[in-house]
């Protein structure tokens, strides 16, 4: 377990802000010491208690502690983070529209898109929309494609919304964010091992859960809007896609708790038509919990990527 750097060019710089639909949203720009060089990476920080773009910031100083040279575009999307936080119910493809805008606005060149977990839907509805300015995605854990395969009645997301939409959720909120449930939930859900869920893990997730307002991205996900079936999407990416799976890989699911990591890793490949992947020491953090191994295996793909992009 790698600890953040003082150098990592994330710390101490403000985020910078550009505006969709009227709401202030937040990003970092990062970029490595000397030239730079490559395509961009688009990272889509996971969603949940306390979860925004600081996610990134170990991958990121590991990036560059590894020599690589491409700028970093890390954003914080509604809801979470120093973006505003409307209480809305937030759907996948809202956080793709906020994100197909930041690519034509501020990127405005293409990119790697890098997603974390069951945060997927939201690089699929992105690549379906903005197509051109995306040059190769890469999922780090993603969920079992049972989830994604088979969607949530609409009447069960909009039940569950309004429940956690009241006071109960509130309270609920209140109790999520403490330290004792977020170190359980994460070493129960999230680390390979406990040791893993260290105090910058969770003095993380609890500055980022402080703003009560936070809870409205994280019900929008628990209430299981991402849960609708993007097997046609899948199947219709035609960029070069990389999934890396943890070794450990489990499952919020009933079908998925049965699925070993090769098996669902065997299922992605064989629904993307240009993917490759691999396993890596580790359950379902990958980039915070295996940042070095996480950074050595996906380092070659956008390479590569960049090297048939210099060729045309």
């Amino acid at each position: 377990m790698q600890s953040q750097s003082s150098t990592t060019p994330s710390v101490g710089k403000p985020p910078q802000f550009y505006t969709w639909q009227s709401y202030r949203c937040a990003y970092d720009r990062l970029a490595p010491d000397k030239s730079v060089h490559g395509l961009p990476l688009l990272l889509i920080h996971p969603i949940g208690v306390g979860l925004s773009r600081t996610f990134w910031q170990r991958f990121c100083d590991e990036w560059y502690r590894a020599g690589q040279q491409n700028l970093i575009y890390n954003p914080d999307l509604l809801g979470c983070g120093e973006s505003a936080m409307p209480s809305l119910a937030y759907y996948p493809s809202d956080w793709a529209m906020q994100l197909q805008h930041f690519l034509q606005t501020v990127i405005q060149t293409p990119v790697v898109v890098v997603v974390q977990g069951a945060l997927l839907p939201v690089a699929i509805e992105l690549v379906h929309r903005q197509p051109d300015l995306i040059r190769g995605l890469v999922m780090s854990g993603p969920p079992a494609r049972t989830l994604i395969a088979n969607p949530t009645p609409n009447w069960q997301q909009r039940i569950s919304w309004n429940l956690f939409d009241s006071p109960l959720g509130t309270g609920f909120y209140r109790y999520a964010r403490r330290s004792q449930f977020l170190r359980s939930f994460s070493t129960r859900q999230l680390f390979a091992t406990a040791d893993g869920v260290d105090a910058e893990w969770l003095a993380m997730l609890q500055q980022g859960a402080a703003d009560l307002d936070s809870r409205h991205a994280v019900f929008s996900f628990l209430a299981g809007f991402w849960r609708q079936d993007y097997t046609s999407k899948l199947k219709a990416i035609a960029q070069p896609t990389f999934i890396v799976m943890g070794e450990q890989a489990s499952s919020i699911s009933r079908q998925g708790k049965a699925e070993t990591p090769d098996e669902r890793l065997q299922d992605y490949l064989a629904c993307l038509p240009n993917s490759e992947g691999t396993k890596l020491p580790g359950r379902n953090v990958l980039p915070y919990e295996s940042t070095t191994a996480f950074v050595q295996a996906i380092a070659p793909f956008i390479q590569r990527l960049e090297a048939v992009g210099a060729k045309e």
